[in-house]
This record gives structure tokens, C-alpha cells and sequence, in this order.
């Protein structure tokens, strides 16, 4: 029955639906117990998930909904982002007046990334993008009387705007070009397009998409988000979004092998992204800010797999890896931000380890699983990038992506040896018991990962769609 290979989206929609009634049925004292039923829809979501695992790619919903393993793993990805995010959310949100509708956004914003996971058709993926980007513009400026925060907001909401037109642009071509939405006719028809329009409509495609990767050129939103948003929006923001773009992106670029147009135009996306975000973080003084154009860095190492992704299973793996990798160290830092109730620049940190011993260590095993270092899962995910470009003969674009990581390594060590050799500016406040366990699940799950990474490989070595 197809309503059942949609479960886990049904779940995270009729739990928003729930929540925004209770939100206006509760009074504001009792509105964080919707965090407890963001939590169980979550659950039941990934339950879902965990039971429809499909052991062969199929497409259902008359060709519109891919069912993969890939897809799979990306929405577990999604929603464990999201958990974290929503088990920091109750203290930095009680005294809020709209406490309880922050948790329904929450879910939009998640399913509209699970969309873009599994869409195949490009009406589909169009429809995740604009449900991500409309549950998102409000969660960033959420808190309405904090001006960073609504400048943020609007900074993000303009980009989107010129991003999802141009997005809009492209599979209108793409549509014109064939007759069609769907991937399977799009991969069978489009090799005999007109090459002009089509190159067009992809690099629509791709600019539009890299709105949601917070890739250049639509990557200026994110340090800002990073900085002024609420803490865990930002989390969630900087994860979630970007999964389920770059797999809807690989899917795309899997309908033309031996585009080389295409190719290089990803790739040289990928290596302005992660070389102008690393370059940014060099300069910033500001915690969040720098983990948000660390973000926008790791988006362009993420774009390396997209690149080669003809190359079948093994940039797929190394893709699905990344992300992992990626998405639970970053959250786990962010964790630590919360906890400490969004502290921001880099002197308020200095000497944590002493302060608060805990938070300190978790942060620093984060920004070492960002850089990439063993044996946490972060060196597993980008030594998985760089094979398989350096055997999709772009040995070019895995030089510029070592030369990145040792350039990273930098400002995420700046931020240890404040932490660690520095003494104390003053009194440490943290959050509630809330963030505490947000803190120690992103620390669980990023070791976790670490230690059972073979696991995760088995999970992701499978073909990308049913179309090719």
C-alpha cells in the first residue's frame, strides 16, 4: 500500500498538526511538555524508517518517492538532528510566550528536508524546498526583540527567495526540455535535450540547491544564523537542510553521466565553498560565527562526492558517511554552545576546561571529528571523499580539499588552546538539565559512530535510485 511508504512523513505531519493545537490549547507554564511530543513523533518517525528499510531501491507513489537505503540513512540523519536540537530547545525556550508552535516548525522544517531526501521527481524536490524554507525563515527569527536575530532572518529569507526562484526556474526548463518531472524520464530523455537549455536549467538547479547546502553562491546566511539565531535552530539549520540537499543533488547529477559541464561546475562549487569558508573562520572571533562558516566548508567537502557520484556505490558511501560524520559533530558542538547558553565570543571561553571540565572535552572531540582526525568517524567520512575523487581523476580537487583541512585545523585548535591553556574570565552559567542530556547524547552518538563506523558503511554501499 503506498500511504505505508510514507509513514514516517505522515508521523512528523500530524505530530506539527498536534502540537500547534496543543499550543493553543495549553497554557504557556505546561507548553514545554510539547518538546516531550516533538521527542515521541521523532521516534515514532525513525521507528518507521528503522521497519520499511528496503532491501533493493524501488519508486512508489506512481514514481515520485525514492525508497533506498541512502534515503533511509539521510532521513535518520535528519532526525536525530532534529531530536538534539528539540532535547536543547525546552530551557533556552521556556520563558518564550510562543514556546509551544516553535516545536510544530521544528517538524516542518524536518520533513521538508526528509522530502528532498527521497523525492524523485523534481515537482517533489521543489515542494521539500519550499516546506523546508518556509518552517525555517520564522525559527531563525524567533525571537522577535533580539535585532541580530531578525536581521539573520532577513538576510536568510532574501537569499532563499532569489535562491528558490532560480531553483523554480530551472525545473520549469527542465520540465519544458522533456515533458516530464520525473527522474527515470528525465534520465532517459535529457542526453537528447538541447545542450545550451539544459546546462542552463542544471546550473538553475544547482544554484538553487546550494541555497540549502549553504554553498557558494547562496552560502552568506549561515554565519549569520549560526551567530543570531536561537542556538538550537541554528544546530538543526546547519545540518538538516544540507543532508537532504546534497542527496537530492547527487540524485541529479546521477541522471547525466558523463556531463562533464555538470561535473566541473559542481566541483568548482565544492572548492570555492570549502576555500572561502575556511578562510572566513580563520578571522572570526566569535564562536557560533565560526562554526557557521565551518559549516559552509564542510558543505563544499560534502559537493566533492556530488561531483564524482557517476562513480556508483563508493562516492554514495562516501557521501552518506560524510554527512554523518559531519551532522553529529556538528550538533554535539553546538550542544555545547547551548548548554552554555549560547556564549558567543571567544574570550567567554576562556579557560572552560577548568571551568567546566565536561562541556570543554565534548567540544574539543567535536571540532577533531570536524577536521577530520582519527579514529573519530569525521577521518573515516573525509578520507572516504578523498579516494574516491582521487579515482574519479580529480586529484586536483582532493589537493585543495588537504590543503583546506590543515588550514581548519587551525581555527578549531585556536578555540581548544583557549579553552585549555587560558584562565578563567569569571563564573560559568549553563542551562538546565535539558541541554545537559543534549550535550552527553551528541558526545554518545558522535563516539558511538566512531567506533561502529563499518556498520555505517554496510548501511550506505548501495546503488543511488532505481533510474539508471
Amino acid at each position: 500500500m503506498p500511504v505505508a511508504d510514507v509513514i514516517p512523513e505522515l508521523a512528523l505531519l500530524i505530530g506539527a498538526v498536534v502540537i500547534v493545537l496543543g499550543a493553543v490549547l495549553l497554557p504557556h507554564a505546561r507548553q514545554g511538555w510539547l518538546a516531550g511530543m516533538a521527542l515521541l513523533v521523532l521516534a515514532i518517525s525513525l521507528i518507521a524508517i528503522l521497519v520499511q528499510w528496503p532491501a533493493a531501491p524501488s519508486l512508489t507513489f506512481s514514481g515520485v518517492w525514492v525508497l533506498d537505503a541512502p534515503a533511509s540513512l539521510a532521513k535518520v540523519i535528519i532526525l536525530i538532528s532534529g531530536g538534539l536540537a528539540v532535547m536543547m530547545s525546552p530551557d533556552w525556550m521556556r520563558s518564550d510566550p510562543r514556546h509551544g508552535e516553535y516545536y510544530a516548525l521544528c517538524l516542518f522544517a524536518l520533513l521538508g528536508a526528509m522530502v528532498m531526501a527521497a523525492a524523485g521527481d523534481i515537482m517533489e524536490l521543489l515542494l521539500g524546498v519550499l516546506l523546508s524554507s518556509a518552517a525555517s525563515y520564522p525559527l531563525v527569527a524567533y525571537h522577535r526583540a533580539f535585532a541580530p536575530a531578525l536581521e539573520a532572518g532577513m538576510k536568510y529569507f532574501l537569499i532563499g527567495a532569489l535562491a528558490n526562484a532560480l531553483l523554480c526556474i530551472g525545473v520549469v526548463m527542465l520540465f519544458g526540455l522533456v515533458g516530464d518531472t520525473g527522474y527515470r524520464m528525465l534520465s532517459s530523455s535529457l542526453v537528447q535535450s538541447d545542450h545550451l537549455a539544459l546546462s542552463v536549467a542544471m546550473g538553475c538547479v544547482v544554484l538553487g540547491l546550494a541555497f540549502k547546502l549553504a554553498a557558494f553562491p547562496a552560502h552568506a546566511w549561515m554565519p549569520d544564523v549560526a551567530q543570531a539565531a536561537p542556538a538550537p535552530v541554528a544546530a538543526m539549520l546547519s545540518v538538516a537542510p544540507k543532508v537532504g540537499a546534497a542527496l537530492a543533488l547527487a540524485r541529479l547529477v546521477a541522471l547525466l553521466p558523463g556531463d562533464q559541464g555538470l561535473v566541473w561546475l559542481v566541483a568548482m562549487v565544492s572548492a570555492t565553498t570549502m576555500t572561502l569558508g575556511n578562510l572566513a573562520a580563520l578571522r572570526q572571533t566569535d564562536v557560533r560565527r565560526l562554526l557557521g562558516w565551518s559549516s559552509v566548508s564542510q558543505s563544499g567537502y560534502a559537493l566533492m562526492a556530488v561531483a564524482v557520484i557517476e562513480q556508483g556505490e563508493d562516492a554514495v558511501t562516501a557521501l552518506l558517511v560524510f554527512l554523518s560524520a559531519y551532522a553529529l559533530a556538528n550538533l554535539t558542538a553546538f550542544a555545547v554552545v547551548t548548554h552554555l547558553r549560547g556564549r558567543t565570543d571567544l574570550d567567554d571561553y576562556r579557560g572552560l576546561a577548568r571551568a567546566q571540565p565536561l562541556a570543554a572535552v565534548v567540544l574539543i572531540v567535536a571540532m577533531l571529528s570536524l577536521v577530520g582526525i582519527p579514529p573519530l568517524v569525521g577521518f573515516f567520512g573525509k578520507f572516504l571523499l578523498f579516494k574516491v575523487t582521487l579515482e574519479a581523476d580529480y586529484a586536483w580537487l582532493a589537493v585543495v580539499a588537504v590543503l583546506n583541512t590543515l588550514v581548519s585545523l587551525y581555527y578549531y585548535l585556536r578555540v581548544a588552546a583557549v579553552m585549555t591553556f587560558q584562565r578563567p574570565t569569571g563564573n560559568v552559567f549553563v542551562l538546565g538539565g535539558a541541554s545537559r542530556i543534549a550535550l552527553f547524547a551528541g558526545a554518545v552518538l558522535l563516539l558511538v559512530s566512531s567506533l561502529g563506523v563499518e556498520i555505517l558503511l554496510n548501511l550506505t554501499f548501495t546503488p543511488l535510485g532505481v533510474w539508471q
